[in-house]
């Protein structure tokens, strides 16, 4: 049985319906993170689950108790905001000893479980500052601190580490990623952000159209997308379309034209019937003609070079449609530099066919 379960759910906005018969499970002491561009229900889906909206149809239960029409106030529920939400006239410990006061709790009991929350997110001795006296990750931590200190029954995150700079997210996912196991929490967590979810999720789901098409471990989604939505999201740049395919001993060769693309088999797209291929930038590996291979390569000619710190980025453009290659290489090949690209069997993914939105928030 699973631990927090949304059944056939449905939520609209204004007569539209974003969520629609919307089904979702974690298990007890997951971490699960929502992942999509924006528009595609990740946050309608955290404030159904938070209870700040609730299901016109369908079921949200918890421990398998029902769920759909609990108040806010009545769920036992840690909330982490992507703005901290921090009181500003309150000190550190009045900020995490907040939901404490709301429930009564004794002086000498407050006292206690702030200090050792505030230990536990590295900020033993901040408890008499104000949140005007810390940086960004320091009040992250705070607004953590106060959603753990009142024991939840669930953990839930709102994009808390879009307004931190790049190198202080790395730092706090860590964080977030050490502190949920360490208390064996159970949490939801939304992001647009697909290296953010990868490197702290035991599961991602990820959303396109308020539907999960992809709900599987990081590692799974990144090598074996089930589709070109999500293929595209997670950085396949490259998709063909087949007109045929046949079935060899070791893998499925797949035609377009009169070119042949040999296509190994994965454990993890076994079964896939779709006739579309996606392979990222730095799978393809580009050659110049004189060194060409003979299989699963496609002549073109470099159109576009884009520096990109470690690698160069080529559009080469053959009779199959354009292709996007990252290279590293000390000096860069030139536009008009005629080419061959070959594409490993083993870097082919095939997907299913589904619309490709933007990637925006």
């Amino acid at each position: 049985m699973a631990y927090l379960s949304l059944q056939q759910v449905s939520v609209a906005y204004q007569k539209t319906n974003i969520l629609e018969e919307f089904n979702l499970e974690i298990q007890e002491g997951e971490l699960v993170s929502l992942l999509g561009p924006s528009g595609c229900g990740k946050t309608t889906t955290l404030r159904l689950i938070a209870g700040f909206l609730h299901a016109h149809e369908g079921a949200v239960t918890l421990q398998d108790q029902d769920y759909t029409n609990v108040p806010v106030n009545k769920r036992n529920f840690g909330f982490v905001f992507q703005n901290y939400a921090l009181f500003p006239h309150m000190s550190v410990f009045d900020n995490v000893a907040f939901g404490l006061r709301q429930r009564k709790e004794s002086k000498s009991v407050i006292k206690t479980k702030v200090l050792d929350m505030l230990d536990l997110v590295g900020l033993k001795g901040f408890e008499n500052r104000f949140p005007s006296e810390l940086s960004g990750g320091q009040s992250q931590r705070v607004a953590i601190a106060r959603a753990l200190v009142i024991e939840p029954d669930l953990l839930l995150f709102d994009e808390p580490l879009s307004n931190l700079d790049a190198n202080l997210r790395v730092n706090m996912r860590l964080e977030i990623r050490r502190i949920q196991q360490e208390l064996g929490i159970t949490a939801v967590y939304v992001s647009h952000d697909q290296e953010e979810c990868f490197s702290i999720s035991d599961q991602v789901a990820i959303m396109n159209k308020g539907n999960i098409e992809q709900l599987s471990n990081p590692a799974d989604i990144y090598h074996y997308p089930k589709t070109s939505f999500i293929a595209d999201f997670i950085g396949f740049k490259n998709f063909i379309t087949f007109d045929r395919k046949e079935k060899q001993t070791d893998g499925t060769t797949y035609y377009k034209a009169d070119t042949a693309f040999v296509v190994a088999d994965h454990p993890g797209s076994t079964g896939r019937e779709g006739m579309m291929g996606a392979i990222r930038p730095e799978d393809i590996t580009l050659h110049t003609r004189e060194n060409a291979a003979h299989t699963n390569s496609l002549s073109g000619t470099i159109h576009t070079v884009i520096f990109l710190g470690r690698s160069y980025q080529y559009e080469v453009r053959t009779s199959l449609g354009n292709f996007t290659v990252n290279e590293e290489m000390f000096a860069p090949l030139q536009p008009g530099t005629e080419v061959a690209l070959t594409f490993p069997p083993d870097k082919w993914v095939i997907v299913e066919k589904t619309e490709v939105t933007t990637h925006a928030g």
